[in-house]
Protein backbone atom coordinates (compact mmCIF):
# COMPACT_ATOMS: atom_id res chain seq x y z
CA UNK A 1 0.00 0.00 0.00
CA UNK A 2 2.71 2.63 1.16
CA UNK A 3 4.80 1.80 -2.35
CA UNK A 4 1.51 2.57 -4.19
CA UNK A 5 0.81 6.01 -2.36
CA UNK A 6 4.20 6.65 -3.44
CA UNK A 7 4.16 5.79 -6.65
CA UNK A 8 0.93 7.92 -6.79
CA UNK A 9 2.52 11.06 -5.05
CA UNK A 10 5.68 10.68 -7.56
CA UNK A 11 2.92 10.50 -10.08
CA UNK A 12 1.33 13.55 -9.13
CA UNK A 13 4.35 15.49 -8.21
CA UNK A 14 5.83 15.08 -11.95
CA UNK A 15 2.40 16.22 -13.57
CA UNK A 16 2.88 19.41 -11.01
CA UNK A 17 6.64 19.97 -11.91
CA UNK A 18 5.49 19.17 -15.75
CA UNK A 19 2.91 21.72 -15.97
CA UNK A 20 4.62 24.44 -14.82
CA UNK A 21 7.36 24.07 -17.37
CA UNK A 22 7.23 25.35 -20.62
CA UNK A 23 8.95 27.06 -23.75
CA UNK A 24 9.77 30.32 -24.49
CA UNK A 25 8.20 31.14 -28.25
CA UNK A 26 9.80 34.17 -28.72
CA UNK A 27 13.58 33.16 -28.46
CA UNK A 28 12.83 30.27 -30.48
CA UNK A 29 11.59 32.31 -33.02
CA UNK A 30 14.11 35.15 -32.25
CA UNK A 31 17.05 32.47 -33.22
CA UNK A 32 14.88 31.78 -36.20
CA UNK A 33 15.43 35.11 -37.40
CA UNK A 34 19.33 34.95 -36.25
CA UNK A 35 20.11 31.74 -38.11
CA UNK A 36 18.34 33.22 -41.33
CA UNK A 37 21.78 35.26 -41.71
CA UNK A 38 23.77 32.73 -41.95
CA UNK A 39 24.30 32.06 -45.71
CA UNK A 40 22.07 34.94 -47.31
CA UNK A 41 23.01 36.10 -50.45
CA UNK A 42 23.27 39.73 -51.67
CA UNK A 43 19.12 39.05 -53.12
CA UNK A 44 18.11 38.04 -49.43
CA UNK A 45 18.15 34.28 -50.48
CA UNK A 46 19.08 31.27 -48.13
CA UNK A 47 22.47 29.60 -49.75
CA UNK A 48 23.27 27.73 -46.49
CA UNK A 49 23.96 24.77 -48.14
CA UNK A 50 26.10 22.36 -46.40
CA UNK A 51 30.21 22.73 -46.74
CA UNK A 52 29.45 26.51 -47.22
CA UNK A 53 30.82 29.37 -45.73
CA UNK A 54 27.09 30.50 -44.45
CA UNK A 55 27.19 26.51 -43.47
CA UNK A 56 30.49 27.03 -41.50
CA UNK A 57 29.07 30.37 -40.27
CA UNK A 58 25.98 29.07 -39.08
CA UNK A 59 27.72 25.75 -37.50
CA UNK A 60 30.07 28.14 -35.20
CA UNK A 61 27.19 30.25 -34.24
CA UNK A 62 24.84 27.94 -33.07
CA UNK A 63 27.99 25.84 -31.15
CA UNK A 64 28.63 29.03 -29.30
CA UNK A 65 24.84 28.99 -28.58
CA UNK A 66 25.20 25.30 -26.99
CA UNK A 67 28.29 26.20 -25.25
CA UNK A 68 26.48 29.17 -23.72
CA UNK A 69 23.83 26.34 -22.63
CA UNK A 70 26.29 24.65 -20.66
CA UNK A 71 26.47 22.08 -23.34
CA UNK A 72 29.97 20.09 -23.64
CA UNK A 73 30.28 20.55 -27.55
CA UNK A 74 32.31 18.82 -29.96
CA UNK A 75 32.52 17.88 -33.84
CA UNK A 76 32.69 13.93 -34.43
CA UNK A 77 34.93 12.97 -37.47
CA UNK A 78 31.57 12.99 -39.47
CA UNK A 79 31.02 16.59 -38.62
CA UNK A 80 28.44 16.39 -36.59
CA UNK A 81 28.22 18.72 -33.53
CA UNK A 82 27.43 17.00 -30.34
CA UNK A 83 26.45 18.55 -27.63
CA UNK A 84 25.98 16.52 -24.26
CA UNK A 85 24.11 17.11 -20.97
CA UNK A 86 25.48 15.12 -17.94
CA UNK A 87 22.56 13.54 -15.80
CA UNK A 88 21.99 11.70 -12.60
CA UNK A 89 22.66 8.44 -13.34
CA UNK A 90 25.96 8.15 -15.86
CA UNK A 91 25.19 4.39 -16.44
CA UNK A 92 21.91 5.00 -18.43
CA UNK A 93 21.80 5.53 -22.16
CA UNK A 94 21.51 9.07 -23.13
CA UNK A 95 18.11 10.44 -24.57
CA UNK A 96 19.11 12.60 -27.60
CA UNK A 97 17.49 14.95 -29.65
CA UNK A 98 18.20 17.50 -32.67
CA UNK A 99 17.78 17.90 -36.58
CA UNK A 100 20.20 19.67 -39.06
CA UNK A 101 20.78 23.71 -39.84
CA UNK A 102 21.94 23.33 -44.01
CA UNK A 103 19.28 24.03 -46.18
CA UNK A 104 18.57 23.39 -50.11
CA UNK A 105 19.50 26.07 -52.52
CA UNK A 106 17.51 29.30 -52.08
CA UNK A 107 16.05 27.41 -49.42
CA UNK A 108 13.61 28.51 -46.23
CA UNK A 109 14.41 29.35 -42.89
CA UNK A 110 12.61 26.69 -40.69
CA UNK A 111 13.34 23.15 -42.14
CA UNK A 112 15.92 21.66 -39.81
CA UNK A 113 16.94 24.70 -38.12
CA UNK A 114 13.67 24.75 -36.15
CA UNK A 115 14.43 21.26 -34.99
CA UNK A 116 17.69 22.14 -34.19
CA UNK A 117 16.77 25.34 -32.08
CA UNK A 118 14.19 23.36 -30.48
CA UNK A 119 16.81 20.59 -29.37
CA UNK A 120 18.31 23.98 -27.82
CA UNK A 121 15.84 24.99 -26.05
CA UNK A 122 14.52 21.72 -24.28
CA UNK A 123 18.45 22.16 -22.81
CA UNK A 124 17.71 25.90 -21.72
CA UNK A 125 14.14 25.61 -20.46
CA UNK A 126 16.10 22.64 -18.32
CA UNK A 127 18.84 24.78 -17.41
CA UNK A 128 16.10 27.80 -16.25
CA UNK A 129 13.91 25.43 -13.81
CA UNK A 130 17.02 23.52 -12.72
CA UNK A 131 16.30 20.16 -13.88
CA UNK A 132 18.61 17.94 -13.95
CA UNK A 133 17.10 14.37 -15.71
CA UNK A 134 18.69 10.83 -14.53
CA UNK A 135 20.06 10.03 -18.39
CA UNK A 136 22.06 11.76 -19.70
CA UNK A 137 21.20 14.19 -22.85
CA UNK A 138 22.19 14.52 -26.30
CA UNK A 139 21.62 17.40 -28.65
CA UNK A 140 22.86 16.19 -31.98
CA UNK A 141 23.04 18.63 -35.15
CA UNK A 142 23.88 16.47 -37.94
CA UNK A 143 26.04 17.67 -40.91
CA UNK A 144 24.61 17.76 -44.73
CA UNK A 145 20.43 16.43 -44.23
CA UNK A 146 19.65 17.84 -47.17
CA UNK A 147 21.87 15.83 -49.12
CA UNK A 148 21.22 12.46 -48.29
CA UNK A 149 21.27 12.24 -44.10
CA UNK A 150 24.83 11.85 -44.66
CA UNK A 151 25.51 12.64 -40.79
CA UNK A 152 23.19 10.47 -39.33
CA UNK A 153 24.37 7.76 -42.00
CA UNK A 154 28.12 8.08 -40.62
CA UNK A 155 26.82 7.52 -37.13
CA UNK A 156 25.07 4.44 -38.00
CA UNK A 157 27.99 2.96 -39.92
CA UNK A 158 25.83 3.94 -43.47
CA UNK A 159 27.87 6.06 -45.31
CA UNK A 160 30.37 3.95 -47.86
CA UNK A 161 33.37 4.97 -48.66
CA UNK A 162 32.15 5.44 -52.53
CA UNK A 163 29.19 7.73 -51.21
CA UNK A 164 32.21 10.28 -49.93
CA UNK A 165 33.57 11.17 -53.63
CA UNK A 166 29.27 12.35 -54.29
CA UNK A 167 29.39 16.14 -55.24
CA UNK A 168 27.18 18.12 -52.34
CA UNK A 169 25.45 21.39 -53.67
CA UNK A 170 28.36 23.46 -52.52
CA UNK A 171 30.66 21.69 -55.31
CA UNK A 172 32.41 19.81 -52.68
CA UNK A 173 32.51 16.22 -52.23
CA UNK A 174 31.54 14.50 -49.26
CA UNK A 175 35.06 13.59 -48.52
CA UNK A 176 35.88 17.19 -48.75
CA UNK A 177 33.09 19.11 -47.35
CA UNK A 178 33.74 17.00 -43.64
CA UNK A 179 37.22 18.07 -43.60
CA UNK A 180 35.79 21.77 -44.10
CA UNK A 181 33.35 21.50 -41.34
CA UNK A 182 36.46 20.20 -38.55
CA UNK A 183 36.05 16.00 -39.47
CA UNK A 184 37.99 13.91 -40.90
CA UNK A 185 36.62 11.56 -43.62
CA UNK A 186 39.44 8.95 -42.67
CA UNK A 187 38.13 8.19 -39.04
CA UNK A 188 34.44 7.67 -39.75
CA UNK A 189 34.66 3.93 -38.37
CA UNK A 190 35.37 6.05 -34.90
CA UNK A 191 32.22 7.60 -34.50
CA UNK A 192 29.95 4.81 -35.41
CA UNK A 193 27.59 3.84 -32.70
CA UNK A 194 25.27 0.49 -31.91
CA UNK A 195 22.13 -0.46 -31.46
CA UNK A 196 21.07 0.07 -28.20
CA UNK A 197 23.72 3.12 -27.46
CA UNK A 198 20.58 5.25 -27.13
CA UNK A 199 17.84 5.41 -24.95
CA UNK A 200 15.79 7.30 -27.17
CA UNK A 201 16.26 9.92 -30.25
CA UNK A 202 13.32 12.71 -31.26
CA UNK A 203 12.85 14.65 -33.97
CA UNK A 204 10.50 17.66 -34.64
CA UNK A 205 10.22 19.45 -38.11
CA UNK A 206 7.46 21.33 -40.23
CA UNK A 207 5.32 19.02 -41.88
CA UNK A 208 6.42 20.12 -45.54
CA UNK A 209 2.81 19.42 -46.92
CA UNK A 210 -0.80 21.05 -46.34
CA UNK A 211 -2.31 17.94 -44.08
CA UNK A 212 -2.06 19.61 -40.41
CA UNK A 213 -3.14 23.41 -41.98
CA UNK A 214 -6.31 22.03 -44.21
CA UNK A 215 -7.22 20.13 -40.82
CA UNK A 216 -7.21 22.64 -38.33
CA UNK A 217 -4.77 20.30 -36.58
CA UNK A 218 -1.84 21.57 -34.11
CA UNK A 219 0.68 19.05 -34.78
CA UNK A 220 1.04 15.29 -36.35
CA UNK A 221 2.55 12.41 -34.17
CA UNK A 222 4.73 10.51 -37.14
CA UNK A 223 4.10 6.43 -37.09
CA UNK A 224 6.81 5.79 -39.55
CA UNK A 225 9.11 7.22 -42.36
CA UNK A 226 9.55 6.21 -45.60
CA UNK A 227 12.31 4.82 -47.29
CA UNK A 228 14.25 6.48 -50.66
CA UNK A 229 16.59 5.41 -53.00
CA UNK A 230 18.33 7.74 -55.15
CA UNK A 231 19.77 6.92 -58.77
CA UNK A 232 21.38 8.84 -61.57
CA UNK A 233 20.30 8.37 -65.20
CA UNK A 234 22.74 8.83 -68.42
CA UNK A 235 20.66 8.81 -71.50
CA UNK A 236 23.20 8.50 -74.73
CA UNK A 237 22.64 8.88 -78.30
CA UNK A 238 24.12 11.09 -80.95
CA UNK A 239 24.57 14.79 -80.98
CA UNK A 240 23.70 16.20 -84.87
CA UNK A 241 23.01 18.60 -87.12
CA UNK A 242 19.80 19.75 -86.23
CA UNK A 243 18.82 21.24 -89.17
CA UNK A 244 20.55 18.70 -91.73
CA UNK A 245 19.67 15.60 -89.67
CA UNK A 246 15.97 13.81 -90.62
CA UNK A 247 13.73 12.75 -88.24
CA UNK A 248 13.75 8.94 -88.89
CA UNK A 249 17.17 9.15 -88.68
CA UNK A 250 18.12 10.32 -85.47
CA UNK A 251 19.54 9.43 -81.61
CA UNK A 252 18.04 11.96 -80.00
CA UNK A 253 18.83 11.13 -76.06
CA UNK A 254 16.16 14.19 -74.96
CA UNK A 255 13.72 12.31 -76.64
CA UNK A 256 14.45 8.91 -75.17
CA UNK A 257 14.46 10.78 -71.30
CA UNK A 258 11.45 12.22 -72.05
CA UNK A 259 9.81 8.84 -72.69
CA UNK A 260 11.33 8.02 -69.41
CA UNK A 261 9.55 10.37 -67.81
CA UNK A 262 6.62 9.62 -68.49
CA UNK A 263 7.17 5.76 -67.76
CA UNK A 264 8.36 6.90 -64.08
CA UNK A 265 5.00 8.27 -63.48
CA UNK A 266 2.96 5.45 -65.55
CA UNK A 267 5.29 2.95 -63.47
CA UNK A 268 4.53 4.56 -60.04
CA UNK A 269 1.02 4.90 -60.41
CA UNK A 270 0.36 1.95 -61.54
CA UNK A 271 0.97 1.09 -57.82
CA UNK A 272 -2.04 0.59 -54.46
CA UNK A 273 -0.54 2.96 -51.89
CA UNK A 274 0.94 6.09 -51.25
CA UNK A 275 4.61 5.62 -53.12
CA UNK A 276 5.91 8.48 -55.13
CA UNK A 277 8.34 8.61 -57.72
CA UNK A 278 10.07 12.10 -59.03
CA UNK A 279 12.25 12.54 -61.68
CA UNK A 280 13.46 16.13 -60.50
CA UNK A 281 16.63 17.13 -62.43
CA UNK A 282 17.31 17.07 -65.77
CA UNK A 283 20.47 18.69 -67.95
CA UNK A 284 21.56 18.15 -71.76
CA UNK A 285 25.17 18.93 -71.32
CA UNK A 286 26.39 21.38 -74.59
CA UNK A 287 22.99 21.41 -75.66
CA UNK A 288 21.96 24.27 -78.34
CA UNK A 289 18.88 24.91 -80.54
CA UNK A 290 20.58 23.77 -83.39
CA UNK A 291 22.00 20.06 -81.81
CA UNK A 292 20.50 17.16 -81.74
CA UNK A 293 20.85 16.19 -78.21
CA UNK A 294 23.53 13.46 -78.01
CA UNK A 295 23.75 13.30 -73.93
CA UNK A 296 21.14 13.56 -71.22
CA UNK A 297 21.93 13.54 -67.64
CA UNK A 298 18.56 13.02 -65.36
CA UNK A 299 17.47 11.75 -61.72
CA UNK A 300 15.32 8.86 -59.73
CA UNK A 301 14.23 9.35 -56.64
CA UNK A 302 11.28 6.78 -55.25
CA UNK A 303 10.32 6.72 -51.59
CA UNK A 304 7.71 4.33 -49.72
CA UNK A 305 7.18 2.78 -46.27
CA UNK A 306 8.27 -0.46 -48.31
CA UNK A 307 12.36 -0.87 -49.53
CA UNK A 308 10.48 -3.91 -51.73
CA UNK A 309 7.62 -2.01 -53.75
CA UNK A 310 10.69 0.84 -54.39
CA UNK A 311 12.70 -1.78 -56.08
CA UNK A 312 9.95 -3.94 -57.62
CA UNK A 313 8.80 -0.18 -59.08
CA UNK A 314 12.59 0.58 -60.25
CA UNK A 315 12.69 -2.93 -61.65
CA UNK A 316 9.89 -2.26 -63.89
CA UNK A 317 10.66 1.20 -65.14
CA UNK A 318 14.44 -0.38 -66.06
CA UNK A 319 12.53 -2.82 -68.22
CA UNK A 320 10.41 0.34 -69.70
CA UNK A 321 14.10 2.01 -70.18
CA UNK A 322 15.14 -0.86 -72.22
CA UNK A 323 12.11 -0.72 -74.57
CA UNK A 324 12.64 3.01 -74.47
CA UNK A 325 16.30 2.61 -75.67
CA UNK A 326 15.40 0.01 -78.81
CA UNK A 327 13.14 3.01 -79.74
CA UNK A 328 14.75 5.43 -79.73
CA UNK A 329 18.00 3.94 -80.58
CA UNK A 330 19.72 5.31 -77.12
CA UNK A 331 21.23 3.72 -74.22
CA UNK A 332 19.65 4.24 -70.75
CA UNK A 333 22.13 3.51 -67.96
CA UNK A 334 21.44 3.80 -64.04
CA UNK A 335 23.68 4.61 -61.05
CA UNK A 336 22.63 3.95 -57.41
CA UNK A 337 24.15 6.33 -55.40
CA UNK A 338 23.97 4.46 -52.26
CA UNK A 339 22.35 7.21 -50.14
CA UNK A 340 19.35 4.93 -49.85
CA UNK A 341 17.55 5.28 -46.52
CA UNK A 342 15.44 2.20 -45.52
CA UNK A 343 11.68 2.88 -44.05
CA UNK A 344 11.97 3.37 -40.67
CA UNK A 345 8.75 2.97 -37.86
CA UNK A 346 8.38 4.96 -34.87
CA UNK A 347 8.61 3.79 -31.07
CA UNK A 348 4.58 3.01 -29.91
CA UNK A 349 5.96 3.77 -26.49
CA UNK A 350 7.50 7.23 -27.63
CA UNK A 351 3.87 7.87 -29.61
CA UNK A 352 2.17 7.63 -26.29
CA UNK A 353 4.35 10.03 -24.83
CA UNK A 354 3.69 12.53 -27.05
CA UNK A 355 0.34 12.00 -27.18
CA UNK A 356 0.53 11.97 -23.85
CA UNK A 357 2.09 15.31 -23.96
CA UNK A 358 -0.06 16.89 -26.20
CA UNK A 359 -3.17 16.19 -24.35
CA UNK A 360 -1.58 17.96 -21.28
CA UNK A 361 -1.05 20.85 -22.83
CA UNK A 362 -4.38 20.51 -25.07
CA UNK A 363 -2.69 20.45 -28.35
CA UNK A 364 -4.71 18.74 -30.86
CA UNK A 365 -2.79 16.20 -32.91
CA UNK A 366 -3.27 13.78 -35.70
CA UNK A 367 -0.95 10.35 -36.56
CA UNK A 368 0.76 10.61 -39.89
CA UNK A 369 3.56 8.47 -41.89
CA UNK A 370 6.48 10.75 -43.17
CA UNK A 371 6.86 10.68 -47.02
CA UNK A 372 10.29 12.97 -46.80
CA UNK A 373 13.49 11.85 -45.20
CA UNK A 374 14.55 12.91 -41.37
CA UNK A 375 17.55 12.08 -39.56
CA UNK A 376 15.88 10.19 -37.01
CA UNK A 377 15.04 7.85 -39.55
CA UNK A 378 18.72 6.53 -39.74
CA UNK A 379 18.87 7.02 -35.63
CA UNK A 380 16.16 4.33 -35.41
CA UNK A 381 18.99 1.67 -36.08
CA UNK A 382 20.38 2.98 -32.43
CA UNK A 383 17.21 3.17 -30.53
CA UNK A 384 13.70 3.86 -30.49
CA UNK A 385 12.62 6.72 -32.34
CA UNK A 386 9.72 9.34 -32.27
CA UNK A 387 9.17 12.36 -34.83
CA UNK A 388 6.69 15.13 -34.14
CA UNK A 389 5.68 18.18 -37.44
CA UNK A 390 4.26 21.46 -36.81
CA UNK A 391 2.21 22.76 -39.76
CA UNK A 392 3.94 24.87 -42.52
CA UNK A 393 2.25 27.64 -43.90
CA UNK A 394 0.32 26.53 -47.28
CA UNK A 395 2.33 23.48 -46.64
CA UNK A 396 5.63 24.89 -48.14
CA UNK A 397 9.10 24.03 -47.62
CA UNK A 398 12.39 24.07 -49.18
CA UNK A 399 11.23 27.48 -50.27
CA UNK A 400 12.04 30.90 -48.88
CA UNK A 401 8.34 31.15 -47.82
CA UNK A 402 8.62 28.72 -45.57
CA UNK A 403 6.83 29.77 -42.11
CA UNK A 404 5.38 28.52 -39.25
CA UNK A 405 4.19 30.87 -36.78
CA UNK A 406 5.60 31.60 -33.03
CA UNK A 407 2.86 29.89 -31.39
CA UNK A 408 2.77 26.78 -33.91
CA UNK A 409 6.48 26.29 -32.77
CA UNK A 410 6.27 26.76 -29.32
CA UNK A 411 3.01 23.87 -29.41
CA UNK A 412 5.42 21.29 -30.87
CA UNK A 413 8.47 22.32 -28.35
CA UNK A 414 6.05 22.21 -25.74
CA UNK A 415 5.59 18.45 -26.43
CA UNK A 416 8.78 17.75 -27.49
CA UNK A 417 9.96 19.42 -24.01
CA UNK A 418 7.37 17.12 -22.11
CA UNK A 419 8.50 13.66 -24.10
CA UNK A 420 11.55 13.73 -22.99
CA UNK A 421 10.94 14.58 -19.17
CA UNK A 422 8.66 11.31 -19.49
CA UNK A 423 11.55 9.50 -21.47
CA UNK A 424 13.65 10.56 -18.19
CA UNK A 425 11.28 9.33 -16.02
CA UNK A 426 9.61 6.46 -17.92
CA UNK A 427 5.78 8.51 -17.29
CA UNK A 428 2.53 8.92 -19.41
CA UNK A 429 0.27 11.42 -17.92
CA UNK A 430 -2.36 9.92 -18.62
CA UNK A 431 -4.94 12.84 -19.41
CA UNK A 432 -7.63 12.05 -21.38
CA UNK A 433 -6.02 9.40 -23.77
CA UNK A 434 -8.50 7.00 -24.25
Amino acid sequence: MKSILLTMTLFLCAISVFAQVKVNEKRIEQRIFEMAEFGKNEKGEGQRVAYSKGDIEGRAYFMNLMRKAGLEVHVDFAGNIIGKRAGKDPSKKPIAFGSHIDMVPNGGNYDGTYGSITALEIIEVLNENNIITDHPLEVIIFQNEEGGLVGSRALTGNLSREALSQKSASGLTLEEGIKAIGGNPDRLGEVVRKPGDLAAFIEIHIEQSKVLESRGVDIAIVEGIVGIEDWDITVTGMANHAGSTPMNDRQDALIAASKLVLAVNEVVNSYEGDQVGSVGKISVPSGAPNIIPGKVEMSLQMRDLSSEKIMKMFGDIAKRAVQIGKETNTQIQFENLNLGTTPTFASQEIQEKMMSAAKSFGISYIKMQSGAGHDVQEMGKLGPIGLVFIPSKDGISHNPKEYSSPEEMANGANVMLHTVLMLDKDLILKIDIY
